[in-house]
């Protein structure tokens, strides 16, 4: 389903869009994809709209056929992409697993400022972004995904998760959809 619309009550989720995973080699050149962030998280704090910077320390416990690959991250792995333009407003989550709201207190953040909707950008589309959406949508929010502000390391894993997973899970759009789906900005 299009975009459709967005609710009063919406709120920008950044899903790692930090120096060490922006450093991995991903499909689409990363510069755009942060600056559709960028874009987008100007657009939510004018409207004084909430933001989430996401990050990622380390990996879930438990055996898996592919090895992690995060090894031993530099100092400034887990800092934000400088365009994002970090505000001391934002709400920062670290998390350590693919999913920004499992062992994280995202949910009750977003409660807590009566969001409703969701909207989500960053890297990795099937990972990060993807399993953030998965929870979210369970937990009752509307979601949004700025397919124009994500990438993945693999190109059938971002095309599989814009065109079959994203669509059972809210609603997909640009950046520029989004920015003029929002409500206007006060005066």
């Amino acid at each position: 389903m299009p975009l459709s619309t967005l609710d009063v009550k919406s709120a920008l989720v950044v899903v790692d869009l930090q120096k060490g995973i922006l450093s991995l080699p991903t499909v689409h050149p990363v510069g755009p994809i942060v600056a559709s962030a960028s874009r987008l998280a100007k657009a939510f704090r004018v409207r004084h709209l909430p933001v989430v910077l996401v990050n990622v320390t380390g990996g879930a416990p438990g055996r898996t056929e592919q090895p992690r690959r995060l090894g031993d991250m530099p100092a400034d792995w887990a800092d934000f992409a400088t365009e994002l333009d970090q505000h001391p407003e934002d709400h920062v989550v670290t998390k350590r697993t693919w999913g920004a709201f499992s062992a994280t207190d995202l949910g009750e953040y977003l409660k807590r400022a009566g969001v409703t909707q969701v909207v989500l950008c960053g890297v990795a589309t099937s990972i990060g972004v993807e399993s953030t959406a998965r929870q979210a949508h369970e937990l009752g929010f509307h979601v949004t995904l700025a397919i124009d502000a994500m990438t993945d390391l693999n190109l059938d894993a971002h095309t599989n998760s814009v065109s079959r997973i994203f669509p059972r899970l809210g609603e997909t759009g640009t950046t520029d959809e989004i920015i003029a789906l929002l409500h206007p900005e006060p005066a």
